[in-house]
């Protein structure tokens, strides 16, 4: 050994004594000179082969004259002396004892507030430099702790990435290797490292999280605070590998970070969000680890929760089927940090950034996943925070939420939920939002299984059916929500919603109601035919006729208070068009609320949208009202107090409108079958003022109804009516000829046709010719007519009043051709009146009448 050791000091003598000319060169100063030298010196010592005892020998010679080379003004000298030094701290058997030496000079270099070194390239082969020394020394590096650290601190923060990944390497590998030492200033490198975290090169953010971990692990746990936040933001990072990082860290810190009790609440949400990762490595990772975290903390608690080992180890009952139970100790660690973890989530769940609220609402599933029934004792903040989320614009962070609040569902029982839940859907917080409590409720709902939800379904449909709740709000959003939750227990409890369906039906029926839009409506119908699925009900008409008469009840208890504002109105509509013939079932109760609610004083809007659907109803009386044939023993009573009331004038445009309405449901009625012509000629002393008063309205429309329901009077009883009712029409229908409306003047000339053809024995023509020639003068009059069928159907009407009185017709014909007027329309009307088949008619009728 010691002719060994002689003979590797004089192979070192040797080589020093063959290195003297080219050190005196480093001394030169042109740079061509020290360049070669640098260059030899490297050829003949490290590139030569030498043996770790002579290197060791001729590094302790080299290592000043080649740290001034470290501040050569040329870039390829300064290169050359860090190559040669990184290669004998790699070789020689002591490396530290350059450290002396070496360390203050890379700090000079490396460590100031100023960048000394500007070549990046060189920046980075010294830290390279620095991280080997770090590995090789280890603990005799302890001394030289503020260097290292003055050195990392500014080599993280450089502007070459590279730099910023080897110090990164440097600092892990520092903080293992002298841990006792290292977390005296280990702190005072978080600050560098968070400036960094957010670089836009993934793999520096990869290795500054790494750097954040170790560094963390072995300092006082103090900078935990520091760095969370930062770390949080990269778990929402593009780079999967960036992510995967950020997982191993925290997880790392979980099982092994000295104070990490203190933590868990802090560390544990960052965990569990990662198991919610698109990447299915790093959701296994993340479920990986967090088991190992809750089997450690099991361990380390076994005498606390010794007694929970057993019953706790049994899953709930209705435990969502295909998840896997997480371990005791995971479960464990979650309702004991829970009361620290809601806040936290009600706060990130509005975050200004979307992926922070995505993947908050994931994070809420997976900790009632783990808390199960504790969450009962946090109800009420994770109900707040579900309204609030539920109204989030981004569509993920709604059915995350959603998926939350079934499980909400799931694990507490029905009656602490209903409790809050129900009070909070009667009286909504949010006048913006009232929706929400809604939404949730169908999604708790949807968590909670049959038997135990079966003892609340009538306090739940009752709730729903409350005026405050169903009637309140028509945004198309509260309307959904309040067929979800419909849907949601018809669903749940199936056949057993048979004794809430009226409660049930009435909810849907104001849906329907208030809908403006299609789709919703058709929503709402599937809903009913839903509810006659669960009861085994062949058709809708069937539901409507279980509870028509409820539903009829229902109504009437607020129909002293409608107005045209009132939901009511529109339920009318929807039960009574919908429920087809079963309404004819019901006439006895329908007319008193018809009765009340269309009394001339009532609001003249709901009037006219009320007697327009009655009109519709009539003119299908057989299908609708009348399918049983009861309608009959009304329809003189409707007449008498609900139609000939409304047919009073009354000033105004408002009151003229309902007058057209009114008119509209008289026609339907005297169409539709649903009076029989003895009633109406019984009403015929009341009725026919009215409707000629309304041949005189100011609407065209009024007037065209008026028209049409005298036609159709006249068409039912016209054979009927005693002359003097007969006489006091047809002045009234003459002065419509002049009409501004065309259609009214048709319609009034076919009633005048009507009127002629309908006169009967009663009608004498010699003592009433009078009236007669007044209503020949003035219909030849309109001979002249502008309009061409105008001519025609007067000409026809005239040939028929030719068998009534035809001497006075050709009198009046006559002196009409005197004065030269229609002579063509003229004389075909005598030759009508001199045909025999004229006299033969004539005679007839004459006879007729006389008989």
């Amino acid at each position: 050994m010691a002719a060994m050791a002689a003979g590797d000091e004089h192979a070192a003598s040797e080589v020093l004594r063959g290195l003297a000319r080219h050190l005196n060169c480093l001394n030169e100063d042109n740079k061509a000179t020290r360049k070669r030298a640098l260059e030899l010196i490297k050829k003949e010592t490290v590139d030569k082969g030498l043996s770790s005892c002579v290197l060791q020998e001729v590094f302790s010679a080299l290592l000043k004259p080649l740290l001034r080379c470290l501040s050569d003004p040329m870039e390829r000298c300064r290169e050359t002396a860090i190559a040669v030094m990184t290669e004998f701290i790699r070789c020689v058997p002591k490396p530290e004892e350059s450290l002396p030496y070496l360390m203050p000079c890379l700090a000079q270099r490396l460590g100031e507030k100023d960048i000394v070194e500007p070549a990046e390239e060189l920046r980075l082969s010294a830290v390279e430099m620095l991280t080997l020394t770090v590995e090789v020394c280890g603990r005799h590096l302890a001394p030289y702790l503020t260097e290292v650290i003055n050195i990392l601190q500014r080599t993280i923060v450089d502007p070459f990435p590279d730099v910023k990944r080897e110090s990164c390497k440097c600092t892990v590998n520092f903080a293992q290797r002298v841990p006792e030492h290292f977390h005296m200033q280990a702190e005072s490198l978080v600050k560098p490292l968070m400036q960094t975290i957010a670089h836009q090169h993934s793999r520096v953010r990869m290795s500054v999280i790494e750097a954040t971990g170790a560094v963390i692990q072995q300092s006082s746990g103090k900078s935990v605070d520091d760095v969370l936040s930062h770390l949080a933001q990269r778990l929402f990072d593009d780079s999967p590998q960036v992510r995967k990082m950020v997982t191993v860290v925290v997880g790392d810190w979980l099982l092994h970070l000295r104070d990490r009790y203190s933590y868990f609440h802090k560390l544990i949400p960052l965990l569990l969000s990662s198991i919610s990762d698109e990447i299915p490595e790093i959701r296994l990772l993340a479920a990986d680890l967090w088991m190992q975290v809750g089997a450690q903390w099991e361990k380390e608690n076994e005498e606390d929760i010794k007694d929970k080992m057993d019953f706790l180890l049994t899953p709930p009952p209705f435990y969502p089927p295909g998840v896997e139970r997480p371990g005791l100790g995971c479960r464990e660690l979650v309702v004991r940090n829970l009361g620290r973890l809601v806040p936290a989530i009600t706060n990130d769940v509005t975050d200004w950034l979307v992926p922070t609220r995505v993947r908050t609402s994931q994070l809420l599933s997976v900790l009632l996943l783990h808390a199960e029934d504790h969450s009962t004792q946090h109800l009420q903040p994770l109900l707040a925070t579900l309204y609030r989320a539920c109204t989030d614009t981004e569509r993920d962070v709604v059915s995350n939420c959603l998926a939350a609040a079934k499980l909400l569902g799931t694990f507490v029982p029905p009656a602490v939920f209903l409790k809050l839940l129900l009070d909070h859907a009667t009286t909504p917080s949010s006048s913006s939002h009232p929706w929400a409590p809604l939404m949730v409720l169908a999604a708790v709902l949807g968590g909670c299984s049959k038997p135990l939800l079966q003892p609340h379904l009538e306090q739940i449909a009752n709730t729903l059916a409350l005026p405050d709740v169903c009637q309140e709000y028509q945004q198309v959003m509260y309307l959904e929500q309040l067929l979800a939750c419909v849907d949601v227990l018809l669903r749940q409890c199936e056949s057993d919603c048979g004794s809430v369906s009226l409660q049930l039906l009435q909810v849907v029926v104001t849906v329907q109601s208030l809908s403006t839009e299609p789709h919703l409506t058709e929503k709402a119908l599937e809903s009913v035919q839903f509810l006659c699925k669960v009861q085994d009900l062949d058709s809708v008409t069937e539901l409507y006729r279980q509870h028509m008469g409820q539903l009829l009840v229902w109504l009437s208890a607020s129909v002293n208070s409608w107005s045209s504002y009132s939901p009511q109105r529109l339920q009318l509509h929807i039960i009574v068009t919908q429920s087809g013939p079963v309404i004819g079932e019901f006439v006895s109760q329908l007319m008193p609320l018809l009765h009340s609610c269309l009394q001339p004083d009532r609001d003249p809007e709901m009037k006219m949208s009320i007697f327009t659907l009655l009109a519709k109803l009539l003119l299908n009386a057989a299908n609708t009202v009348d399918s049983q044939g009861r309608f009959h023993q009304e329809s003189e009573k409707f007449l008498c107090d609900v139609l000939l009331p409304n047919m009073v004038w009354r000033a105004g445009r408002t009151a003229a409108a309902v007058r057209t309405s009114v008119l509209s449901c008289l026609l339907a009625l005297l169409h539709g079958g649903a009076v029989t012509p003895g009633q109406l000629l019984c009403l015929e002393e009341k009725l026919t003022p009215l409707v000629l008063s309304a041949l005189d309205e100011d609407s065209q429309m009024g007037r065209l109804m008026a028209c049409r329901s005298l036609y159709t009077m006249l068409r039912l009883i016209g054979t009927s009516l005693h002359p003097e009712a007969l006489n006091k029409i047809y002045p009234e229908l003459l002065k419509r000829l002049d009409d501004s409306s065309e259609e009214v003047r048709r319609v009034a000339l076919q009633a005048l046709g009507l009127w002629l053809s309908g006169l009967t024995k009663d009608y004498n023509p010699e003592l009433f010719s009078p009236h007669l020639q007044f209503l020949f003068q003035q219909l030849l009059l309109h001979l002249d007519d502008p309009d061409s069928s105008v001519q025609d159907q007067v000409l026809e009407i005239l040939k028929k009043g030719s068998s009534v009185h035809p001497t006075l017709l050709k009198q009046e014909v006559e002196a009409v051709m005197d004065k030269q007027r229609s002579p063509l329309y003229c004389e075909q009307l005598l030759q009508h009146i001199s045909s025999p088949h004229t006299e033969m008619t004539a005679v007839c009728a004459s006879i007729q009448r006389a008989r």
